[in-house]
């Protein structure tokens, strides 16, 4: 009787829905038919999604505002083949492509605007590309291409183009102003117009955003505060047009790192006195930073700055029939950023108190540890040593690709040259400072009760600082690339088209770093407190001084990319497509810092991918499915240490995998699901040397580190009306391994999201939910260790914990 209930009430609501939908359309969908979408990126020109021999996605405005992602990093998520971090916050996550390894950031793919770079190199020491890119409502749609073309229309892509293409004008005035607030102390306005100001010739949209929140994870101040606002003005004439745009980012943001927990085999729980979820190292507590220099003055810093990007960018972008079938586009981009980085890195895991005092040479029980802010003597069951990093950056890029196109009656023919002159010169202060293993951190002072107050080396701190700027790095990278390239695209029948496309690299890099020696405050006049000398502290034992000598160094790539694909429309709905790719990435900055004198140790990261796809796309359902196979050569690792040494490894890898996406709207549009999915199996291949201390490792056949081998998401939607939708969304990560020798397992895990919204005329009202069951699931282990050994007490950087936010849409 129950089931016939069941199927009674579920044939009562199919009848209710389909006479309430007919074949409409609910307001609040969120697709787009990819039968009609014509893409761009990866492609010389404008074609549609079906007969593009490319593996692609993408999401329009609408799309990217029902997902309204909590960073650029969250919307990747749902790119197959995108392997992504997101637990570092708003910005500074990572992002591996088709499971090429690295030391993080966005090494081997291109983030883009407009089909420029963000900044050339999108993997720079502390210098992610999402660093200085975010997501709001001036952005038109997302084209996120994997492999392929990627290194024939852009430099160091062979993973793939992530290409955010912005908002601009039409005859219609049109606009959107939205508030959103959160459990998390949010407050954000996004706003953006566009309209006419010359009908059918001058063009204007305006758009941005400013936030401010406290952070999911508990800092204790706001940990993300600023805004970003984008302009442009484009002119249209009878053969072309002329398009002017102008951005500027100030925004400061929060960067978390590992934090301790407990690891049994798959079994995650909290460390004691740390929550998981919403605990952070991070802290108000332990946020000031200020110290004597051993070359003089002081070095002051403050943790609340964070991750603090000002971005200036002035773009130009030109278009002109020359006739005769013949086009020109020429697009130009100058950037200037000025970054400060300041952040907490766990220097280690955390140590029991006495353990602690006995790496720093006391005996017995003769410690003592006390409060830096009151005094108070200390009895911490748990110490944690912490690097506060601070890094300074000042980069500027200015690049120009000139295009010609030729059309003729089966195709077309596209050759550039790209020109990209980019410069970045950083410095680098690290501390060490002591604190308790705890959520809201404490600072500590520790001391040798076996020695007086007036003897020497009393006192293993100052002001809760174990070492004084132990490192100091003055450093210059330049490049000055000289592409040309060229694209041909040809219809060989009305069902098979040809592609094939080739870039010759002729680029240049130079660069320079400063020598340091070591010093000390012991003769400085300094005193730690007013009365002891510095003789009284091992804390300024071992001060990073820089010195007068510069080492400089040359590098140059003269290298050829090349690919081919064969595109089969077997109807409108259906195609099949093949494609072989060789690409190339040159030596990232840490590679070229650690073998200035020796730079025949490095090469350019040489990859060969080979991709077959079937694509089906219709109305009501998608799917794409794309096998792919890929060689990497000369692949460098060059995770920096909480020591500051540098790993400096070589590999080759290989993979297999295949992509998996799609769309379905069923039940006359009750139900919408989008999925995306990847299997992989990256491997590790001639992985043989030397670690630092001599010893023989051999890594031969492993699994590639933080790389899953299976990974998806799924996210339904029920439009419950047409104007009333709620939806579930669960991004599953598959187990990993954190090191290259596969000791520490990095357990799969489960993120679920949920949320509803409702659209009443041109208001819209949505609440968002994410990790709304507060899992566990660490997305790296602390590569900053060196070798992790595996269970018991680890740092990991968990995902960030539930937390719900609410928004009023208005479009006008």
């Amino acid at each position: 009787m129950k089931n016939k209930s069941i199927f009674l009430l579920a044939g009562i609501a199919t009848l209710y829905f389909n006479n309430t939908y007919a074949q409409e359309t609910p307001q609040d969908s969120t697709r787009t038919a990819s039968i009609d979408q014509v893409v761009i990126t990866g492609n010389s020109n404008p074609k549609k999604k079906i007969e593009s021999s490319t593996a692609i996605s993408t999401f329009s405005a609408k799309e990217i505002q029902k997902q309204n992602p909590i960073s650029a990093a969250a919307l990747l998520q749902r790119v197959p083949g995108f392997a992504v971090e997101t637990s570092g916050g708003e910005v500074g996550n990572n992002l591996f492509a088709r499971g090429i390894p690295s030391a993080g950031a966005y090494e081997f793919v291109q983030v883009q605007e407009d089909g420029l770079p963000v900044f050339e190199d999108g993997a720079l020491q502390f210098a992610n590309a999402d660093n200085f890119f975010r997501v709001d409502n001036s952005v038109s749609r997302l084209e996120a291409l994997r492999g392929g073309s990627g290194s024939i229309f852009a430099t160091n892509s062979p993973g793939g183009l992530i290409n955010f293409i912005t908002k601009e004008g039409g005859n219609d005035f049109k606009g959107m102003a939205k508030l959103e607030t959160s459990t998390y102390g949010l407050m954000r306005t996004d706003v953006n117009v566009g309209g006419a100001l010359v009908q059918d010739k001058l063009f204007f949209n305006v758009g941005g955003f400013y936030r401010t929140d406290d952070g999911i994870r508990k800092t204790g101040f706001k940990a993300n505060q600023g805004g970003q606002i984008r302009m442009n003005l484009k002119y249209v004439f009878d053969k072309g047009y002329a398009k002017v745009y102008y951005k500027k980012l100030d925004d400061r943001n929060t960067f978390f790192l590992p934090i301790p927990l407990v690891q049994n085999g798959n079994d995650l729980k909290e460390f004691a006195g740390f929550d998981a979820n919403y605990g952070t190292y991070s802290y108000r507590n332990i946020s000031q930073l200020n110290i004597p220099q051993a070359g003089g003055g002081f070095f002051s810093r403050n943790l609340e700055d964070g991750i603090h990007p000002k971005v200036d960018v002035l773009g130009a972008e030109f278009k002109y029939d020359l006739g005769g079938n013949f086009s020109v586009l020429n697009k130009t981009r100058y950037t200037n950023i000025n970054m400060s980085y300041t952040g907490i890195f766990p220097s280690g895991g955390p140590t029991s108190a006495a353990d602690f005092a006995r790496s720093y040479g006391i005996t017995g029980n003769n410690f003592q540890y006390s409060s830096v802010s009151s005094g108070a003597v200390m009895s911490p069951a748990f110490v944690q040593k912490l690097g506060f990093w601070a890094i300074d950056k000042q980069m500027n890029n200015f690049v120009n690709d000139l295009q010609f196109s030729y059309k003729f009656d089966k195709g077309n023919v596209t050759a550039g040259f790209y020109k990209s002159n980019w410069k970045s010169h950083q410095n680098w202060n690290w501390s060490n400072i002591l604190a308790t293993a705890s959520d809201n951190p404490e600072l500590l002072n520790l001391v040798d009760t076996s020695l007086t107050s007036n003897s020497t080396g009393y006192s293993k701190t100052y002001n809760g600082v174990t070492e004084m700027s132990f490192l100091l790095r003055d450093s210059q990278v330049q490049g000055s690339l000289n592409d040309l390239y060229a694209n041909l695209d040809y219809n060989i029948t009305d069902q098979l088209s040809f592609n094939g496309g080739i870039r010759y690299s002729r680029d240049f890099y130079k660069g320079y770093g400063v020598n340091t020696t070591s010093g000390n405050l012991n003769n400085s006049g300094l005193t730690t407190d007013g009365t002891h000398s510095f003789l009284t502290t091992t804390a300024d034992d071992n001060m990073s001084v820089l010195g007068n000598k510069f080492t400089y160094w040359n590098y140059d790539v003269n290298r050829v990319s090349f690919t081919t694909a064969l595109n089969y429309k077997i109807n409108s709905e259906n195609a099949v497509y093949a494609r072989f790719s060789n690409g190339f990435r040159s030596p990232n900055e840490e590679a070229y810092y650690n073998n200035m004198t020796n730079l025949s140790a490095i090469k350019p990261v040489t990859t060969n991918q080979l991709e077959v796809g079937y694509k089906y796309y219709s109305r009501t359902f998608d799917i794409a499915v794309i096998p792919f196979y890929s060689t990497l050569k000369n692949l460098s690792f060059t995770d920096v240490f909480s020591d500051g040494t540098s790993e400096n490894k070589f590999a080759n890898t290989t993979n297999f995998g295949v992509e998996l996406e799609g769309y379905a709207r069923l039940f006359n549009n009750l139900l919408e699901v989008t999925f995306n999915g990847t299997i992989q199996n990256p491997k590790y291949k001639d992985f043989v040397g030397n670690n630092a201390d001599g010893t023989i490792f051999n890594y031969d056949d492993n699994t590639v580190r933080r790389m899953p081998k299976f990974y998806f998401n799924i996210a339904p939607a029920v439009n419950i009306t047409k104007q009333w939708r709620a939806y579930a969304s669960v991004n599953y990560y598959g187990k990993r391994f954190q090191d290259e020798k596969n000791a520490q397992t990095l357990p799969s895990f489960s993120e679920v999201g949920a949320g509803t919204s409702y659209q009443l005329g041109k208001i819209r009202f949505a609440v968002d939910g994410t990790n709304i069951f507060n899992t566990i699931g660490i997305t790296e282990g602390d590569p900053r260790a060196g070798s992790p050994s595996g269970d018991g007490t680890i740092m990991a950087r968990p995902i960030m914990g539930a937390a719900v936010r609410a928004s009023i849409t208005l479009d006008f």
